[in-house]
């Protein structure tokens, strides 16, 4: 696991490159170097964690024994040692034990062909001095980021865009499309970016720069083809095999390794396979909040209680770590670490859960992917519950059911010994469901994966902005990638959707960029290609059975886990946010937020953000997210565009905001 960035097409400032280089420090503490063309008009940058072969022989950038290939690379290649094995044969050989060499070696026999044989997580960047190429490489399930940008010919790129952000020369200006989308949906969508001009590589493509034109391909797309005749049985068993496999690949590490516990199936099933595959007890790591902090939460109390149960079932050494984190200033830190505003507070978790256990180890397995694998979100529920709902009388709906729904909150505010999170997260989930019965199941899926209407959106902006903000749709990209698959189950549909947009925009976003903060590898083994590609040959009927979200993913593992963790509910990866909102953050809000802050940008109305804000202080509207969206855009601003006159480190901005 490293940091990597770079320039192509111009002269090259070494001590650009350096500052490049040096503002990702933390996600390469080990080691760092740098390679500049003897023309001086290509140049790599690379910080690197060690992971594999902790020596000097995997310091980078590295090249291949003529020099006529140079690589700087961040991830990991999990059967590198198949593929080491099979490049010998063929008479290569080798100066280290490196994963890294053995992909340089792979391009320099089978060029661009040889990314489709990488199982893994990957970034990388090879520069072919004979032919004057520049490849730029995203793993399938894009869990390793590149982003890059081409100003006036000259192409930039990095693992974060902090390191372009280096050469005060590149605009940084808000791309109105990326910001219609994350107030939409809480995080930027590829290829966009927050910054206008600056992209990010999609997952499964290369991007090859030469003379400064560059050109993008796809290696890898997802291809659902399912395969019916087979018993439940049959697949449970094939499952389980391919992910203990995935699981086992995944362990491949000369450093400590520990697992992200939250006591749910994914991280369960996790530490049951480790625990099969290893010796040594699992070092597992909880997280965990105040209960007076987490009560309007709908997972409050739940996570340590069942992440303990289960690391006592398996024998791990358990880390259980409550957390009462100063937000005013631990949000900006997370925010210059995301470089992009993601208005999740589960980012937040994932840092606090990386510093904790940072001492001890310096790779984590993390159960991400699995929902959009197995379709084991709520969101995937939407449409059957909306179909049943559909069958009642429009009536007994709009006058009966919706009415008393909505006194599910006040109720539960008043009444002894009710679980205040679980319910307000029902009544939120139910109210959404209601609301979109009677439109198509496309439009269920997307509405229920955004925060505004497209009308109360466009009432958000000022004048100014409204005009040309009406010209984008929230949704256009989700109906985009629906349209590709149109001959699949709807249940197909969503994942393909999911795997397109949350899955990598989102959720692997906040885990490499906040995991790395910390200097720790995250690893995903649910999302080894391996196993998405078995996935998307299981019928739909399995992987959604009724209201069982991961039905398949229950059966194979149902001798493995304690039953109470099989049948656990869904949990979301949550933070205490109502209560920060609600109590730490009043001051920062009405300051960042007051009506001539907001006039001073110029992108929304005053009067309609304090009044969003007033309604929900009053309890008349829950729009906890929409204004956590609003407060991390605004402290995005603060760190990225107000200092255009020279980047910010991460000192100058805990020291100085």
């Amino acid at each position: 696991m490293c940091g990597i960035c770079g320039i192509a097409g111009n002269h090259i400032d070494p001590k650009l490159l350096a500052r490049m280089t040096a503002v990702i420090k933390h996600r390469g503490p080990d080691d760092a170097g740098m390679y500049i063309s003897p023309d001086g008009h290509v140049g790599l940058g690379n910080r690197r964690l060690a992971i594999q072969d902790l020596s000097s022989a995997g310091h980078m950038p590295m090249s291949n024994d003529t020099q006529t290939l140079w690589i700087t690379y961040n991830g990991e290649v999990y059967n590198f040692p198949e593929i080491r094995a099979q490049l010998i044969a063929c008479g290569h050989t080798f100066r280290s034990g490196t994963d890294t060499e053995v992909i340089l070696r792979l391009y320099e026999q089978h060029g661009p062909k040889s990314f489709a044989q990488l199982n893994g997580m990957f970034a990388i960047a090879i520069w072919d001095t004979n032919k004057q190429e520049l490849t730029l490489v995203r793993d399938r399930m894009g869990v390793k980021p590149v982003y890059y940008t081409n100003h006036n010919g000259v192409l930039y790129f990095g693992s974060e865009i902090k390191s372009l952000l280096q050469d005060p020369t590149l605009s940084r200006t808000v791309a109105p499309e990326a910001l219609h989308y994350f107030l939409s949906h809480l995080w930027v969508p590829g290829p966009l970016t927050m910054f206008q001009g600056i992209y990010k590589l999609p997952p499964g493509h290369y991007l090859q720069w030469c003379n400064g034109c560059i050109q993008t391909h796809p290696y890898w797309q997802m291809h659902w083809h399912e395969e019916h005749g087979r018993s439940t049985t049959d697949w449970a068993q094939e499952l389980r095999q391919t992910l203990t496999h995935a699981v086992q690949r995944h362990l491949i590490a000369d450093v400590p390794i520990g697992l992200f516990l939250s006591g749910g199936l994914d991280s369960s099933i996790l530490l049951g396979l480790m625990s099969e595959l290893t010796q040594a007890p699992v070092d597992a790591y909880t997280i965990t909040f105040r209960d007076q902090d987490a009560r309007l939460e709908q997972g409050a109390g739940e996570d340590e209680k069942y992440a303990r149960l289960v690391a006592d079932h398996f024998g791990a050494n358990f880390h259980s770590i409550e957390v009462d984190p100063d937000i005013i200033a631990t949000l900006p830190k997370v925010l210059w670490h995301l470089d992009e505003p993601v208005a999740d507070p589960a980012a937040i978790n994932t840092m606090l859960i990386s510093e904790a256990a940072r001492p001890q180890a310096t790779v984590l397995l993390s159960g991400q992917g699995a929902d959009e694998v197995f379709a084991g979100y709520r969101v995937h529920m939407v449409d059957q519950f909306a179909q049943w709902f559909g069958k009642t009388p429009r009536f007994l709906r709009n006058h009966i059911i919706s009415p008393g729904l909505n006194l599910l909150p006040p109720i539960a505010a008043h009444a002894p010994g009710v679980h205040l999170g679980w319910l307000l997260a029902f009544h939120r989930y139910f109210r959404k469901v209601l609301d979109v019965v009677e439109v198509p199941p496309v439009d269920r899926y997307i509405l229920n994966r955004m925060y505004y209407s497209q009308e109360t959106l466009l009432s958000l902006y000022s004048p100014s902005w409204r005009a040309q903000m009406s010209l984008f749709d929230g949704g256009h990209r989700h109906r985009d990638y629906f349209a590709e698959v149109p001959e699949q189950p709807f249940v197909n549909q969503m994942l393909h959707v999911d795997l397109k947009t949350f899955l990598p925009e989102l959720n692997l976003t906040y885990g490499d960029k906040l995991s790395m903060a910390a200097s720790i590898e995250m690893r995903v083994p649910f999302l080894d290609y391996e196993l998405v590609e078995l996935m998307a040959r299981v019928p739909a009927h399995l992987k959604l059975r009724g209201l069982t979200g991961k039905y398949i993913l229950r059966e194979a593992m149902k001798d493995l886990l304690p039953e109470s963790i099989i049948k656990r509910r869904k949990i979301g990866f949550g933070a205490p946010i109502r209560k920060w909102l609600a109590d730490d953050l009043i001051k920062l809000i009405d300051e960042r937020l007051s009506v001539e802050n907001i006039r001073s940008r110029g992108y929304f109305d005053p009067t309609v953000v304090r009044q969003l804000i007033a309604q929900h202080r009053a309890g008349k509207a829950d729009y906890t997210y929409q204004i956590w969206a609003l407060l991390t855009f605004e402290l995005w601003q603060q760190i990225f565009i107000d200092k255009l006159s020279q980047p910010v480190s991460e000192i100058e901005l805990v020291n100085g905001l």
